[in-house]
């Protein structure tokens, strides 16, 4: 494909209209422009009378489209969850990293799925050639991870955004890389992003109002906080673990709002371990857990097997291992695994329902039980478009 193509005799078609939109914008919002903090926040979607509209989010700031996207990619699988989540999934071209995106969960929603096939084919758009093949309407991505994990310059954001179609997005699942010194959004509040983009308002807030609900419903049920347990939540992917790389829960990023719906106890308070980031890459072994010892180990990287394969598989290891075998969460079958690393708003209420089963089983039941804690229909009916709006 050739990004120069600029045929003036021909009518503009639809791509060629978003992508002004976008050149419109690019001017002052290159990746990691940070004068346009204070236009970005309550203003919410600003439409004009031809009905063209904008939408703002750093780090890009301030992007127009004259139409709403139809084609779209996303980097991670929060942001893909985000979209099928305001009933787009027919527009998914690719995304950037599909080992991180689960979509078994959608088999419980009547009528919600992706096309798997899509997923095969571009399992990791991550370099221009790509963007430029699949021609997306929009990118959800947050270009400043593109520059800092997989060497693009500001001139490719820039070249990509003007020729094919804009950047939307702000990585959101942690808030411990260095490089990210722009302002960072909850779960919510980058789905209300999302949904601006889309022009899925109304899905948005249905969306909204049967989490708050659900959430509500949920710490309602809790325990008193003392009596919540320390937990210590890690990543490896392996089936015979002999160390762990940690997470902590004080960090405010979207990969951990279960656990603080919950709120559950960082094992890890007051001790000077840091958490896992791309600069961090710091490793625990059984003997500086055992000084730890926390009340449930929360294990991240399993998440294609079911809960019973993960006991079967790691949790049995763990229990066979002449210095594991002596920490209290193993003694007690407390491990569990640990959640996505990028969730999206369909995703969250299945890892809370799951997290509250873990931790609380006495109250929520068994996470291999049949026990829901949300209504599947509710859910299904909204990303259908079959609600009250």
């Amino acid at each position: 494909m050739n990004p120069e193509n600029t045929n003036t005799t021909a009518a503009p078609t639809r791509r060629d209209t978003i992508k002004y939109g976008a050149a419109l914008a690019t001017g002052t919002a290159l990746a990691g422009c940070s004068d346009l903090v204070g236009q970005e926040g309550s203003q919410g979607t600003q439409t004009t009378e031809d009905g063209s509209y904008s939408v703002s989010m750093e780090p890009m700031g301030t992007v127009s489209f004259d139409e709403v996207p139809e084609r779209w990619i996303a980097y991670d699988g929060g942001y893909t969850d985000m979209a099928v989540a305001l009933g787009q999934a027919d527009g998914l071209a690719g995304v950037g990293g599909a080992d991180r995106y689960y979509t078994y969960v959608y088999d419980e929603l009547p009528g919600v799925s992706v096309d798997q096939a899509v997923l095969e084919q571009y399992p990791e758009v991550r370099t221009k050639e790509e963007f430029y093949e699949l021609e997306s309407d929009v990118h959800l991505y947050d270009p400043q991870m593109l520059i800092n994990w997989f060497d693009w310059g500001e001139e490719d954001v820039d070249e990509i955004a003007t020729t094919v179609a804009p950047f939307v997005g702000n990585l959101i699942f942690r808030r411990s890389d260095g490089w990210h010194d722009y302002r960072y959004y909850t779960l919510y509040e980058a789905f209300e992003k999302v949904a601006e983009v889309f022009q899925q308002q109304a899905r948005y807030e249905a969306f909204s109002d049967l989490h708050d609900e659900f959430i509500a419903s949920i710490q309602e049920r809790l325990p008193p906080s003392d009596d919540r347990p320390d937990v210590f939540l890690t990543f490896e992917g392996t089936d015979e673990p002999e160390t762990f790389s940690p997470y902590r829960l004080d960090d405010a990023g979207t990969s951990k709002k279960q656990w603080r719906d919950l709120g559950v106890h960082d094992a890890l308070t007051g001790t000077d371990i840091d958490n896992l980031s791309t600069t961090n890459r710091g490793e625990l072994d059984y003997e500086n857990l055992l000084e730890v010892d926390p009340e449930v180990i929360l294990v991240r990287g399993h998440e294609r097997k079911s809960a019973a394969e993960f006991r079967d598989v790691v949790l049995d290891y763990m229990q066979s291992h002449p210095v594991g075998s002596e920490l209290s969460a193993v003694q007690n079958g407390r491990v569990y695994r640990g959640g996505y690393l990028n969730q999206g708003p369909i995703h969250n209420l299945f890892l809370t329902e799951r997290a509250a089963k873990q931790l609380f089983p006495d109250e929520f039941g068994e996470v291999t039980g049949d026990d829901q804690l949300f209504d599947r229909q509710a859910v299904a009916d909204i990303i259908t478009g079959e609600f009250e709006r």
